[in-house]
């Protein structure tokens, strides 16, 4: 098990003006393998982009690329910022990207000729659940991963446990139905509170039992956390939950 730390969970330094470059320094203390930087983080793309990887090759660091876009536009083109996203994850050396798949139900060309373009056998190419019905509920995943392997696409999934609740699906069947494509999972759980949902700082608190929904996923991959928390200390601790599995 690889465990990795997504920088939402430095959510409040970011707000406060860290970039994060510096806050990979931070992941390498608390014992991660591996960072995923947010695109939306970044403050000054050209120069930050060289620096971590820099930053991220001192310490001995993995980095995975988390990109807040869809993969087809409305209209089923694909998005042209996608070659730019690859380009940018060259620089930082990352050995992940990951998407949302946007309106695939509108696409109509040559899948393999409109994916295939892409560095796909030297970065890993993925697509999450999101907080949308277009990109985040299991039948719309399940026709574009099985349309991608038809096409001979080594193209995979990450199961985001948190965003379920907000697209009022279950997530224990979501795993099952998608572990056959799942080689990514972010690590949340969410606090209903008499109908609204706030992401937890705790795995340990919220709506799931999300130890038992790991056992219909597959246990050979990455494990990201990914939810905002205080200090290193709860980090910290929080980390060593996932690790006593």
């Amino acid at each position: 098990m690889t465990l990795i730390l997504n920088t939402l969970i430095f959510a409040k330094d970011v707000e406060n003006g860290a970039d994060q470059v510096s806050l990979l320094d931070r992941v390498s203390n608390l014992g991660a393998t591996g960072v995923e930087v947010r695109r939306e983080y970044f403050q000054n793309l050209e120069n930050e982009l060289s620096n971590v990887a820099k930053k991220a090759r001192a310490n001995n660091l993995k980095v995975y690329y988390s990109v807040p876009d869809v993969l087809f536009e409305e209209d089923g083109s694909l998005n042209p910022k996608v070659e730019q996203y690859f380009a940018e994850g060259k620089v930082m050396g990352i050995k992940k990207i990951k998407f949302n798949i946007g309106h695939f139900n509108k696409f109509t060309g040559d899948l393999k000729a409109t994916l295939g373009q892409f560095p796909i056998d030297e970065i890993e190419m993925n697509v999450e659940n999101d907080q949308t019905q277009i990109s985040g509920s299991v039948s719309s995943l399940k026709t574009f991963l099985e349309a991608a392997k038809k096409s001979g696409l080594d193209i995979g999934y990450v199961y985001d446990m948190g965003n379920w609740a907000f697209t009022n699906q279950d997530a224990t069947d979501s795993a099952v139905a998608l572990a056959p494509y799942t080689k990514y999972i972010h690590l949340k759980n969410v606090i209903d509170t008499d109908g609204e949902l706030s992401t937890s700082d705790d795995m340990d608190k919220g709506i799931y039992n999300w130890k038992k929904i790991l056992t219909h996923l597959p246990d050979n991959v990455d494990l990201a956390l990914e939810y905002p928390m205080d200090n290193d200390q709860q980090m910290k601790s929080q980390m060593k939950l996932v690790e006593a599995l």
